[in-house]
């Protein structure tokens, strides 16, 4: 068996030997579904240390709610699930979000945090780097900081609509920028 975690278990294997509190199987199911969970946390985080403790939140509810899983569809889309409903929940009790619908959230799901859910942190945190910084630094203050376009309009002396518009363009440029490095990424385990 590997020591950085067996890929081999099987989800089956992995989630009843969970289900049976082997410590082993929880351990695995932490190592290889945490990378991107996190990923998923700080998305709707404003900082790392809330990403953490919605992370960890997170695995809590995973472990309870295991033997309810059913095997309809994907153990990791049932995983993503939980962790975007812990995230949502988070903070609708701190008041940072106003209700989300159910139409809203499989949007945002669906649209934009599919695709960054293979990227570890490490990964988005560099694409975001790469931005320009007036495109960094809006699309940090909106998506990471929480600030409206008017507050950021107010801090950094642009109009609500130039916020906006730069929030935008940031988008655009790192869901190619994702797009690439996915791409990148898999065209290279290919050769390998």
């Amino acid at each position: 068996m590997s020591t950085s975690g067996n890929q081999n278990t099987s989800e089956s294997d992995l989630i009843s030997g969970c289900i049976d509190g082997n410590r082993r199987m929880q351990e695995e199911l932490y190592r290889r579904f945490s990378p991107r969970m996190y990923g998923v946390c700080l998305r709707y985080a404003g900082n790392a240390e809330e990403a953490e403790d919605i992370l960890q939140e997170g695995f809590i509810k995973v472990y309870k709610k295991l033997s309810s899983f059913r095997s309809e569809g994907s153990f990791e889309g049932w995983v993503r699930r939980i962790f975007v409903n812990t995230a949502i929940e988070h903070f609708r009790r701190k008041k940072y979000l106003q209700p989300v619908t159910e139409k809203e959230e499989s949007t945002i799901e669906g649209n934009y945090l599919s695709v960054l859910d293979d990227l570890a942190e490490r990964d988005i945190l560099e694409l975001v780097r790469q931005l320009s910084p007036g495109y960094r630094t809006v699309f940090n203050m909106y998506v990471v900081e929480g600030y409206t376009h008017k507050e950021i309009g107010e801090i950094m002396g642009i109009s609500e609509g130039t916020s906006k518009s730069q929030l935008s363009r940031a988008k655009v440029i790192l869901q190619e920028m994702v797009k690439q490095f996915i791409d990148t990424r898999t065209s290279n385990r290919i050769k390998s």
